[in-house]
């Protein structure tokens, strides 16, 4: 039988990926995130709570008797840049496992990737419901779905006796599938529809898509984007005197960091959170969150980033544990070996469900949501 240039070409990329992965003197891990562009922030965090989940490992003696090795791939922000980061990295740096790669956007171009080399991806943000229902039994997320931070809303709307909600999302995956989940759970709550408005992620003046949700009669406004432009949305809803409740969801919101950026904007507005450092002896893994603080704060780190930092450190962990489970350092053995994984992480316990077309379904984490609120300048529980 004969094979095609290309099919040969990705067979051989994928042996060799196997062969030499084993044979190296560390066990090498992909990291693909946006250290660069519109995300650098969220970013670099995540690379950070990478690195110090790598060196408590190696002062531990690494994995399988070797030294992990953090092999950091810059994705720019971009859907482009994150398949082609993922691409180096397997084909180049030959690693058999990688993390990434931050946007729902920017991950769901990886998927493609994974499945044509054969190597597995922790994915450490990304919410959109696409990442893990495609199909693709290579992907094993540890953040939640869009669907279960939408449950998490709805009841807590309803608790508030919320009776109509506007939304202001971003063009992208996340805000699309994120407004999506939101409006069908809401619905179905009895909870009714307003304004929908739309921005780009780089937008900066928001002026005539807040004047458009002012003028609803809804008591509440969902936004979905990333930190920077959630202070810019609280700053200038506050300037324009928006008296809507406004909720953001996805996690990475860092509310210490709006606090900071958008001052008493910011006041009153509610977030999901994926960790709690406020008050870690509430966690289920008190003490695992306590080392990162401390380590966080010995690196001179700002506190605020730990809401994605720790995403990073939790990834990591969980992919050590895999490989550690594995015996070896091979794609297809990591692969397998993350579904018998229960790590103790920073936000809460790790372990996969299946999730997708039976027979080829993706891994999918079900960890703690926490509801916060900010109040006279401080994040606190509103659970």
């Amino acid at each position: 039988m004969r094979i095609g240039t290309t099919a040969a070409a990705a067979l051989a990329a994928v042996s060799l990926l196997a062969t030499s992965a084993s044979g190296q003197e560390t066990i090498k891990i992909g990291v693909n995130e946006p250290v660069t562009g519109i995300f650098a922030s969220a970013g670099q965090y995540i690379v950070n709570g990478a690195k110090i989940a790598a060196d408590e490992i190696n002062g531990k003696g690494g994995v399988l008797g070797k030294q992990i090795e953090l092999v950091i791939e810059d994705n720019k922000s971009t859907p482009t840049d994150a398949a082609d980061a993922a691409e180096k990295l397997m084909v180049r740096d030959k690693v058999p496992v990688m993390m990434g790669a931050y946007t729902s956007t920017q991950t769901l171009a990886v998927l493609p990737k994974l499945m044509e080399y054969s190597v597995p991806l922790l994915v450490e943000t990304a919410s959109s419901s696409k990442v893990t229902t495609q199909g693709n039994p290579w992907v094993f997320r540890i953040s939640p779905t869009l669907a279960v931070e939408a449950e998490g809303f709805t009841k807590e709307a309803v608790k508030r006796k919320i009776k109509k909600v506007n939304f202001l999302l971003t063009t992208n995956d996340f805000g699309i599938d994120g407004a999506k989940q939101f409006r069908e759970q809401l619905s179905r709550a009895g909870i009714e529809i307003g304004a929908e408005e739309r921005m780009d992620a780089a937008a900066q003046d928001l002026s005539a898509q807040l004047s458009t949700i002012k003028a609803s009669d809804a008591d509440a406004l969902v936004v979905f984007s990333y930190a920077e432009q959630i202070a810019l949305v609280l700053r200038q809803a506050y300037t324009i005197g928006l008296k809507q409740t406004i909720i953001a969801p996805g996690g990475s919101t860092q509310p210490d960091l709006l606090i900071e950026l958008a001052g008493s904007a910011a006041e009153g507005s509610y977030y999901d959170a994926f960790l709690n450092p406020w008050t870690p002896d509430a966690t289920q893994n008190p003490d695992v969150i306590k080392a990162l603080i401390t380590e966080w704060k010995k690196r001179d780190l700002k506190f605020a980033g730990l809401g994605e930092g720790f995403r990073g450190y939790d990834g990591i962990q969980a992919i050590a544990e895999a490989i550690r489970l594995a015996g070896k350092a091979e794609p297809e053995a990591i692969r397998d070996a993350f579904w018998k994984i229960k790590a103790h992480g920073a936000g809460s316990d790790i372990q996969f469900v299946k999730d997708g077309p039976a027979g080829s379904e993706s891994g999918q984490n079900h960890p703690q949501v926490y509801f916060v609120q900010i109040k006279d300048g401080k994040v606190i529980s509103a659970d």
